[in-house]
């Protein structure tokens, strides 16, 4: 039986991603982002099916994201799975890092999952069941820049923890996703300066491969459906090998062939 999913930063390239695999498991999809034009864009790019519905609203924002789970809830009823996936970066160092520019990722990476759970936490407990599905990154545990990011990553492995906890005597399931380098538009501009960016990042991969927007996607269906069921507090990597190690450096150390 479908379930009815919020997606966060739904018209993005992962976004896109994970409400096709939703739609093609038979589940209806809010597709949520704050850039309307955006939103239309990747309906049409989905096909506009009559399971899919796209709501603009702003996860910076507690009245915006309230109106929108309620639109939500008006048309499908209960939200039985939560995806934040809504995210960004600003600064690459702390040295370059203003307040504002601090404050902007700790709202839309950390504070806006937060917002969006505040807005669904009460009908899932009162229906004892539901998903909360966070797309952290490997920033949240590892120093790969991006400090405002990365700590609001962290944190927002911490809260998939907290919900866990405290939220799974209610039936509630809460676990976490963390890619490494995605290939996104979100890199246009990097790959434009530099169009052999992603050769050199694969060095630092085990297996020697950056991921899709499909390999997290994949993930995400196993970790909201009925084969997961007794897995919450959960952090699972999906990042290529990323964050066990590196050969290109175990090479520098160990002056041996891997």
């Amino acid at each position: 039986m479908g379930q009815t999913i919020i997606v966060t930063g739904g018209a993005g390239d992962i976004g896109q991603a994970l409400c096709r695999r939703f739609l093609s498991h038979g589940h209806t999809v809010a597709m949520l982002d704050r850039d309307g034009g955006a939103l239309e864009r990747a309906a049409m790019a989905l096909g506009s099916p009559a399971g899919l519905v796209g709501v603009q609203a702003d996860v910076t924002d507690l009245a915006s994201v309230q109106n929108a789970v309620a639109r939500v809830e008006g048309q499908f009823g209960a939200i039985d799975v939560l995806v934040n996936n809504a995210g960004g970066v600003v600064s690459p160092t702390l040295g370059t890092t203003g307040e504002a520019d601090w404050l902007a990722d700790i709202e839309l990476n950390l504070n806006g999952a937060w917002r969006c759970v505040r807005a669904v936490q009460d009908g899932m407990v009162a229906r004892r069941k539901g998903v909360i599905l966070n797309i952290s990154s490997v920033n949240g545990s590892g120093i790969y820049g991006y400090p405002a990011y990365s700590s609001a990553k962290a944190g927002l492995i911490q809260l998939t923890r907290f919900l866990a906890v405290e939220f799974g005597r209610h039936g509630i399931r809460s676990n976490a996703i963390a890619p490494g380098s995605v290939k996104t538009q979100a890199w246009k501009e990097r790959v434009e300066k530099n169009p052999e960016i992603f050769e050199r990042l694969k060095r630092w991969y085990p297996l020697g491969d950056i991921c899709l927007p499909d390999d997290i996607a994949g993930v995400a269906a196993f970790l909201i459906g009925p084969d997961a069921r007794m897995i919450t507090g959960a952090v699972v990597p999906v990042d290529g090998g990323l964050s066990v190690g590196s050969a290109t450096m175990a090479r520098e150390f160990c002056g041996a062939e891997f």
